[in-house]
């Protein structure tokens, strides 16, 4: 049966008339390679069919092509019917995988366009897809972003195929549940749905799934897109969704109830849901002795602490409330501001902006001189304002101290929600004082409190209280004593270790 080029749905039994659809249906591409050979001790023509670049030719050329030309072993049915010679070719003459077989062009196309050959038939309606994907890709190194001092030194890559063979290598049991999604009307890429069956909540992993099939969109070029698409509160400051390129922070989430989603195409992997506490956390805590894991801990939470008030109190008690600093101090100030021209806000914002946008060149400048730009920089421009009495030295010292303490806190994007929030804490105290710090840190946990991220409160285990986490928040009690998954989690098993 034939069907003419113009209907472009499922095949022809025409060969020649197949390879001019496919021809019709890419534009006439000049990346696509077409080799048409005779199958051995038989009639019939074959093709395969692949895009240069994105398929393995030379594993082509020896495990497929070769074969088929070479085998005379074709049974008298598969001489006589096409469909049973495709059957044979699949089972007895490639050994490579063959994921699909079908006759419609749509299938086709998407299978060809991700780096698969395909095999057309003279005189069968349907193709076999051969796995042959051959991309440039990254090999494994250190996470860049997340870096440690004592764990694992293996990173996510770009890609999705390796990330999820990194996942199986450190959970080797079948429960772990991947469900692959396509999104993308234009680009057609892959997305995996990964838990753990009996310890994910079969609700959270429904919204989940929810939230994907409801994506609408030509191209999400890194997975912070689809995190943008599907967090609860797109006008919140807070991240709702943790990213991470190291496997062994997925695997320990994933092992807690949660869920990740994972995108081809970039490292970063997505983990949800996400709680106000988890900003605190990092990997090394649990390698560490559960000491030097809370001692950690608090000094992230002091961080955080001046990263969004240390400016703001600064210019508060100089403007407001000078009669707080001991007399001795407050002279000391006097004298180090005397000739400064502006007052307290305005010196504060042009040096937290300057450091700002340094941080910023920094990070856009090659490598090596990114980091001469960042120090050589601030010290050069700190020291020319002070002597240029444009700012006070212990502003200086203030700045630095905030810029170190950001830089404390674990997740990227949570401190630049602080970096944020600081300069809003900064005008609040420079109209209120102290009172315009208390009023914006109460909006703030209110806000915190209200926030939630797919269907788990934000600030969880604290509001509302689950006592039983408490032994992994701020402080980190002993692993041993760490036997019960996150209750607030809603996990089907609850239980992840257990006393001998």
């Amino acid at each position: 049966m034939k069907h003419t080029v113009e209907t472009m749905d499922v095949l022809s039994t025409d060969l020649y008339e197949n390879l001019k659809a496919l021809n019709t249906l890419l534009n006439d591409p000049s990346d696509l390679t077409t080799k048409v050979i005779a199958v051995g001790g038989s009639k019939y023509k074959a093709a395969i069919v692949s895009l240069e670049g994105l398929s393995d030719q030379l594993l082509l050329k020896e495990q497929v092509i070769n074969p088929i030309q070479q085998n005379t072993s074709m049974s008298v049915e598969s001489l006589l019917n096409p469909t049973q010679a495709l059957q044979d070719i699949e089972n007895q003459m490639i050994s490579l995988q063959v994921p699909a077989r079908t006759g419609q062009w749509e299938t086709i196309m998407s299978f060809l366009l991700s780096g698969d050959a395909v095999l057309l038939l003279d005189g069968a309606d349907e193709a076999l897809m051969i796995k042959s994907r051959d991309w440039p890709s990254r090999s494994i190194e250190e996470p860049q972003t997340e870096a440690l001092v004592r764990g694992p030194r293996i990173g996510f890559t770009e890609s999705i195929e390796t990330n999820i063979s990194l996942l199986r290598r450190h959970i080797k049991q079948p429960e772990l549940m991947i469900m692959p999604h396509t999104i993308g009307r234009r680009s057609k890429q892959t997305l995996c749905i990964v838990y753990i069956k009996g310890i994910a909540n079969s609700s959270l992993v429904n919204e989940v799934e929810r939230r994907i099939k409801s994506l609408n969109l030509d191209y999400a070029p890194e997975s912070g897109t689809i995190e943008q698409w599907i967090e609860d509160s797109s006008l919140s400051p807070f991240p709702q969704i943790l990213n991470t390129e190291r496997p062994d922070k997925v695997t320990a989430a994933l092992l807690q109830g949660k869920v990740a989603i994972l995108l081809d195409g970039t490292p970063f992997v997505l983990l949800l849901p996400f709680t106000f506490v988890s900003l605190l956390h990092s990997p090394e805590d649990y390698y560490e002795r559960w000491v030097i894991g809370s001692l950690i801990r608090l000094l992230r939470l002091v961080a955080v602490f001046a990263t969004l008030f240390l400016p703001a109190l600064y210019i508060a008690i100089l403007s407001f409330h000078p009669g707080m600093i001991p007399f001795k101090l407050v002279v000391s100030i006097a004298a180090s501001r005397e000739g400064v021209p502006f007052p307290a806000v305005i010196e504060a914002l042009l040096m937290e902006v300057t450091l700002e946008l340094l941080r910023e060149a920094g990070i856009r400048l090659p490598k090596p001189i990114g980091q001469t730009i960042g120090i050589v920089g601030g010290l050069v421009i700190g020291e020319a304002a002070v002597q240029a009495g444009i700012v006070s030295p212990i502003m200086v010292i203030i700045v630095a101290l905030t810029a170190i303490s950001s830089f404390a806190i674990p997740s990227f994007s949570a401190g630049i929600s602080f970096r944020m929030l600081r300069f809003i804490t900064m005008i609040s105290a420079s109209f209120l004082g102290l009172y315009g710090i208390v009023m914006l840190f109460i909006m703030i946990c209110l806000h915190l409190i209200r926030l939630h991220s797919f269907g788990v409160p934000y600030l969880a285990p604290i509001a509302p209280s689950f006592k039983g986490d408490w032994k992994d928040m701020f402080l980190r009690v002993p692993v041993t004593w760490l036997t019960k998954r996150p209750v607030f989690m809603k996990p089907g098993d609850t239980h992840r270790a257990k006393k001998r």
